[in-house]
């Protein structure tokens, strides 16, 4: 679908090539289809990865998946989660609030499993997209093309001659991108399929981003951790859950296990806090080891650990999980998203981490912006790009101080700490203001979610693919 020479310098850039197809990128390619762009996704997995955690849509997000069409099919995928409770050590639930309080859901606020919102995307995309599974970048250089014109008395021809842009300097092994003027796209080489050369690259892979490294330098240099690593897996429901999710707490830890609408697994969430620890974070199995020894002695019988005796049976389906998660509790914090005709998309731009409870949405808002920005400049993406940071810069900088409240207040110091908040959750259904002080516990997170004012994008001049019909997910036994 992409060019094989480069772009006439007159001409507006319609050739994308979007590295991801987890939200951001998808969400994106919907989008600059509608503007019509011709789109490529590269992703590294070998098929749509559907596992993942429940997430949620709010704010602004939610306008922009009323936008696309998509908040009818996010409403019927809902997860639909109904209660939310705390558990001793016996798992005697001994604090249970509505679901939408624990999430800080408001209005027409939604949460939905990751996996399912991947599969919408993708099932309004397949059509209209090019999706390279199994593949990655290797490289990105950027190119220019030098017009020369040549008068005779009988003919004038003009020549275009493509190389690669003079100024570039190598910084640690990186291609650097800034003062190259008149960059006209960029050559792109893949593990697998043959190189091909596109008007933009858009690095939507997520908090360790290819693209990133690559454009930009070492993810050393942009991440910023939390203190505290995460966990998520599939499990079996062996409790019985029903759109009900508990919650275990210990100093320096928080378990969870929940079951929503639809599925007869339930999933498993383990935090824990940490200083930023050293792993290959495509390596499950170094990454069980850290889980299983942060965890070690919880909930077994005897043990001064102490805790939920339903730990050790989450360590075990971690551990034969399919769809297994690790990573950290960590900001991705630069100071520009774009280099040349390379640009980066939802976490590998702005990862607000997962204790903002914010990233889908961003990532959903940020494509919105990104793709409006594109066809609004014509022929000038480096002013949109300069135009979608300007959008999006305070939008990500209250969720990423979000983020850092969270993620301090996800696990709790001591017993003492853990036995107030039972408390609280406790008498809080029989305060006779209780529902000010739910309001006030979603303050913060509507505040975030609602930090943009979306634009009023040119109305796109194509018709979105047909969109299939929506029903809920179903699932394996």
């Amino acid at each position: 679908m992409s060019d094989t020479g480069p772009s006439p310098r007159s001409a507006a850039p319609r050739t994308v090539l979007i590295s991801g197809a987890s939200i951001a990128g998808p969400a994106l390619a919907y989008w600059l289809h509608r503007y019509g762009f011709a789109v490529t996704v590269v992703e590294r997995a070998p098929a749509l990865r559907t596992g993942g955690y429940k997430v949620d849509i709010r704010g602004a997000a939610i306008e922009v998946a009323e936008r696309m069409g998509l908040l009818g099919d996010i409403q019927r995928a809902s997860t639909d989660m109904q209660t939310g409770a705390y558990v001793n050590d016996d798992g005697k639930r001994i604090a249970t609030l509505p679901a939408d309080i624990f999430g800080a859901r408001v209005g027409r606020d939604d949460e939905i499993m990751r996996g399912d919102l991947a599969r919408i995307l993708y099932e309004r995309t397949r059509s209209d997209v090019e999706y390279l599974f199994d593949d990655s970048i290797t490289s990105i250089t950027s190119i220019t093309s030098i017009t020369s014109i040549t008068s005779t008395p009988s003919t004038t021809s003009i020549t275009s001659i493509t190389e690669r842009a003079d100024d570039h300097r190598e910084v640690d092994g990186v291609t650097d991108f800034d003062g190259a003027d008149g960059i006209d796209g960029v050559d792109v080489t893949f593990e697998h399929a043959a190189p091909r050369r596109f008007d933009l690259v858009v690095g939507a892979d997520g908090l360790h981003s290819t693209v990133r490294r690559l454009a930009f330098g070492p993810e050393e240099r942009f991440v910023r951790h939390l203190g505290a690593y995460i966990s998520a897996f599939s499990m079996p429901n062996e409790l019985g859950l029903d759109r009900e999710e508990l919650y275990h707490a210990q100093p320096g830890r928080l378990i969870c296990a929940y079951s929503s609408a639809g599925d007869p697994a339930a999933k498993g969430l383990l935090v824990f806090r940490s200083p930023r620890l050293t792993y290959d974070h495509r390596d499950p199995q170094q990454q069980l080891k850290l889980l299983e020894a942060a965890f070690e002695g919880v909930g077994v019988a005897g043990s001064p650990a102490g805790g939920w005796g339903q730990v050790p049976r989450m360590l075990e389906a971690a551990r034969e999980a399919g769809d297994f998660y690790f990573d950290g509790m960590q900001l991705i914090e630069m100071d520009r998203w774009s280099h040349g005709r390379v640009v980066l998309l939802g976490d590998a731009a702005h990862c607000p981490s997962p204790a903002s409870g914010q990233g889908t949405g961003m990532a959903l808002v940020g494509a919105y912006v990104l793709a409006g920005e594109l066809a609004a400049a014509g022929r000038a993406p480096e002013e949109a790009f300069g135009r979608y940071e300007k959008e999006m810069r305070g939008y990500v900088a209250v969720n990423h101080a979000l983020a850092r409240k969270f993620a301090r207040e996800m696990t709790a110091d001591t017993r003492r700490q853990i036995r107030f908040r039972h408390l609280m959750m406790r008498i809080l259904p029989y305060l006779p203001w209780k529902n000010v002080i739910a309001k006030k516990i979603a303050e913060d997170v509507q505040r975030a979610a609602l930090a943009i004012t979306l634009k009023d994008y040119p109305v796109p001049n194509r018709a979105a693919g047909p969109a299939p019909a929506a029903t809920r997910p179903t699932y394996a036994a």
